[in-house]
């Protein structure tokens, strides 16, 4: 078994042997392949510098259920509004290294004693917040009057031109019930304060200048709520629910077919004309936010003037004259108009928690920064639309599906504007505050339309016929971030800190650090202004719009049409103002040391005429045109019409065609 052993062992070693013979070999050709390739070493190339290797980390055994999560950063905790103290050694040795009266030290740095030594303070920078000064107007003019004639009439048709100069006279007559007098774009600050005090001064109890209008007026120190043409409600209309902003639903297919086939295999052709000779939609929408500067206690030197307006008037002339050929087929739907009218308070002040506030931490240090003359802040925004549609047009049918679309026109005026600035915790005016925030909103509509049958027009067929469905809506809203009570007599230690300041000095009053408003905060932020604080937020929206048209009805000259369905709609405007103001009045308490005046006027007033003279044509004169309309041929014979057709024939009228004319 040995022996056995022995010889299997030799034999092992053999095997072995041959092997690492042949990959001996094989290393060794390809060594020599190798080594001719490999670049030569460069001698002269210095010695790489060993670089020291750690691993501070020992690894663990294998863990398949480790989750590896990256360490979180460093935070660190930033007190924006808290000086940064450095404490500094007590004098050693009686020495005096520190200077005496130090707590009023100007601005940036001051040493305060303790007990245990002294803190140094750096205050931080405050960058001052300068003028703010909007001047926007957006202007909007259209002329929209349209001359048409379609169906195969053969008629003439030059009525009076309407003359718009009647609804300017209308603008103007609804202008002049506003209390408040046309106010002229002011240019510096002198003419601001002129702005706010005719404002003030203007206000008062109008006197009707027309037995057609209803007026509401209210002022009083403060109003507050919803108003809604004159009456307080509590829930606020929605436009969306008075007014939709769809064209009309659409489908995938497109419009609806006006052909139909029968089921003995005629073809049956809907008959029918359709006018949209109103529906114009003009809108005003403005947002101004005014949160520029405020603090937690505003202490005003001088006068404090306050004065929040809305004045909102919506004046509709809508006489029609209606042909009796459509009987009862005319619908009267109702003008709606709204004035709607919203004075907010908000109290933004947050005293300060007793039972969570160390009664012994008040502010030992203060930063100033000040202000050279007057701080503005003014947005001035005007929006004014005009737009004019009266169409002059004749219809008849002409077998088909008529469609004459000579309204529909949109005009929209938008602005949208956001001062956002910074608050402090003490604000100093040396001399007086005058803020005013006023909307003022107008509507004016002329919608008197003239719709009558030519001579021998008639039809047995359905008909609709929708003249007014006029909306007018007005719709303001004051917001201030303050309360009306917040008002307080100077102190005589924030008037002697503000006289102070003027004169150079740099004292702050112990009993302003020790205000209740201040409780809690180890340093004051300060804005100091020498002049005076003025504020004006101005809104002005028109709305004009002229759409009296005038349409005649007739029947075709070759072959009449008396089953056709008519669908006509002459109003269906909508006149849209809306405006917001959002303005920070204080954080807190104000103190006034002049005199503190608050006015606030609400002014509504809706304007319908019936005052056939004003824009409105004379019945009698168009029935009269309309027999002008005929041929000489055609009063001869009363069956002409289906034996001769004439040409249709078009005075000059002022406009620009008609905008969309379909015929299908």
């Amino acid at each position: 078994m040995s022996m056995f052993d022995k010889i299997t062992e030799e034999i092992a070693h053999f095997i072995g042997v041959f092997h690492i013979s042949i990959e001996d070999a094989r290393v060794r050709e390809a060594y020599q392949e190798f080594s001719f390739n490999s670049p030569q070493s460069d001698l002269n190339t210095p010695p790489v510098p060993e670089t020291g290797f750690a691993a501070p980390f020992q690894l663990l055994d294998y863990d398949p259920d480790l989750n590896y999560r990256s360490p979180w950063p460093e935070l660190r905790h930033l007190f924006p509004r808290t000086p940064e103290f450095r404490t500094i050694p007590h004098p050693q040795n009686g020495e005096e290294t520190i200077p005496r009266n130090v707590s009023s030290l100007w601005p940036q740095e001051g040493i305060h004693v303790t007990s245990h030594g002294a803190i140094r303070f750096i205050q931080p920078e405050l960058e001052p917040p300068g003028s703010v000064v909007n001047y926007i107007n957006q202007a909007i003019g259209l002329s929209d009057d349209d001359d048409f004639g379609v169906g195969g009439h053969s008629l003439v048709f030059s009525p009076g031109h309407i003359d718009n100069s009647k609804l300017l006279e209308g603008a103007q007559l609804a202008a002049s019930l506003s209390p408040i007098a046309a106010l002229v774009q002011p240019g510096s600050s002198s003419e601001i304060i002129a702005v706010v005090k005719a404002t003030m001064s203007d206000v008062g109890v109008p006197e009707p200048r027309t037995n057609d209008a209803t007026q509401v007026f209210s002022h009083a120190e403060t109003i507050e709520g919803v108003y809604v043409n004159g009456q307080q409600v509590i829930d606020t209309p929605k436009l969306q629910d008075h007014h939709s902003w769809d064209d009309g639903e659409k489908t995938e297919d497109g419009p609806s077919s006006n052909v139909s086939i029968m089921e003995d295999g005629s073809i049956s052709i809907e008959v029918a004309v359709k006018l949209e000779a109103g529906g114009n939609t003009l809108v005003n929408d403005a947002v101004l936010k005014s949160l520029w500067t405020g603090g937690t206690v505003t202490a005003v030197a001088g006068d404090h003037v306050e004065s929040n307006v809305i004045t909102q008037i919506n004046a509709l002339w809508d006489i029609d004259t209606i042909t009796s050929a459509f009987g009862n087929s005319a619908t009267v739907d109702a003008n709606e108009l709204f004035n709607i009218a919203t004075f907010e308070r908000i109290d933004a002040s947050d005293p300060p928690d007793t039972g969570s506030v160390d009664a012994g931490i008040y502010p030992k240090f203060w930063s100033i920064t000040q202000i050279d003359g007057d701080l503005m802040i003014v947005n001035w925004l005007k929006q004014f639309t005009f737009m004019s549609d009266n169409d002059v047009g004749v219809l008849s049918s002409s077998g088909a599906t008529t469609s004459v679309v000579s309204g529909n026109n949109l005009g929209i005026n938008h602005t949208s504007i956001f001062n956002l600035g910074f608050s402090y915790d003490l604000v100093l005016v040396g001399g007086s505050v005058y803020d005013a925030n006023i909307i003022q909103q107008m509507n004016v509509l002329f919608d008197n339309d003239t719709l009558w049958g030519a001579p021998g027009f008639q039809t047995t067929g359905q008909g609709t016929l929708s003249s007014s469905d006029n909306l007018l809506w007005n719709q303001a809203h004051i917001l201030n971030i303050g309360n009306a009570d917040r008002f307080d007599t100077l102190p005589q230690a924030y008037l002697e800190t503000t006289n102070s300041l003027a004169n150079g000095g740099k004292d702050f009053s112990h009993d302003i650090l020790s205000d209740d408003a201040f409780a809690g905060l180890s340093g004051l932020r300060v804005l100091y202004i020498t002049g005076d604080l003025l504020k004006l937020q101005s809104i002005q929206q028109v709305n004009i719009l002229g759409d009296s048209d005038q349409i005649a009805l007739a029947m075709n000259a070759i072959t009449p049409h008396l089953d056709a369905e008519w669908t006509i709609t002459t109003g269906s405007n909508a006149l849209v103002n809306n405006a917001v103001i959002i303005d920070l009045d204080s954080f807190g308490k104000t103190y006034v040391g002049g005199e503190q005046y608050s006015q606030e006027t609400l002014y509504q007033a809706e304007l319908i005429s019936h005052q056939p003279d004003f824009g409105v044509p004379n019945p009698d004169m168009l029935v009269n045109e309309a027999v002008l309309f005929l041929d000489d041929s055609m009063l001869d014979a009363p069956n002409a019409a289906s034996e001769h057709y004439i040409a249709a024939e078009y005075d000059a009228h002022p406009g620009d065609g008609v905008n969309s004319v379909l015929g299908h």
